[in-house]
């Protein structure tokens, strides 16, 4: 489970930097340069997620439960994950109403991930990985709403069906083709 935690401290702290010490990352954009900071700050991100994933993996093997969720659990998740494909696909899809009206779909993306993924799973490795991205999304989401609004988009809705259709083709990819590969556990 150390490696595990050390990767989620690696990945959820670097993308913690801007909640706790805007003017630190601020002062390294400028000194190191946009592009500079961008490929830094995926590296270290990039690490901290192989090591938080390789170390999931590696707790599965020998779990400790805490908990054993009703199986009915999992259809919940499986619904949960519906609009949250559609609020990660808001993120990237200019002009969409649901980007528009929420202002940061990728954060409430995560949080629905990580709550639906709480519900279903009772192993302690699983409460302290998903819990840990909940609580941070949480965090990530206040500090994001205190910030300067972004600029007013007018939202379109072209933009809009796009990232409904792509949310939708998403959650299908990931969920009856992809989430096995991925995490070696059948969605159903």
């Amino acid at each position: 489970m150390f490696v595990m935690i050390l990767g989620l401290v690696i990945f959820l702290g670097v993308h913690s930097v801007r909640i706790v010490a805007e003017d630190w990352r601020n002062e390294q954009i400028q000194r190191l340069g946009e592009m500079r900071w961008k490929a830094l700050y995926s590296v270290v991100a990039i690490i901290g997620l192989a090591l938080a994933i390789w170390g999931y993996g590696r707790m599965r093997l020998d779990p400790t439960w805490v908990w054993f969720p009703p199986v009915g659990l999992r259809h919940a998740v499986a619904l949960f994950m519906i609009p949250a494909f559609i609020l990660l696909v808001a993120a990237y899809v200019p002009n969409n109403h649901i980007k528009a009206r929420l202002g940061h779909p990728m954060v409430l993306a995560v949080k629905l991930w990580a709550f639906s993924h709480l519900l279903a799973n009772g192993r302690l490795g699983d409460i302290v990985f998903f819990g840990a991205f909940l609580l941070w999304a949480i965090l990530d989401f206040r500090a994001a709403r205190r910030r300067q609004p972004a600029p007013a988009v007018t939202p379109r809705p072209a933009g809009t069906a796009i990232t409904l259709v792509g949310g939708l083709i998403a959650y299908y990819l990931f969920a009856f083709h992809l989430h096995v590969w991925v995490t070696g556990v059948p969605v159903m």
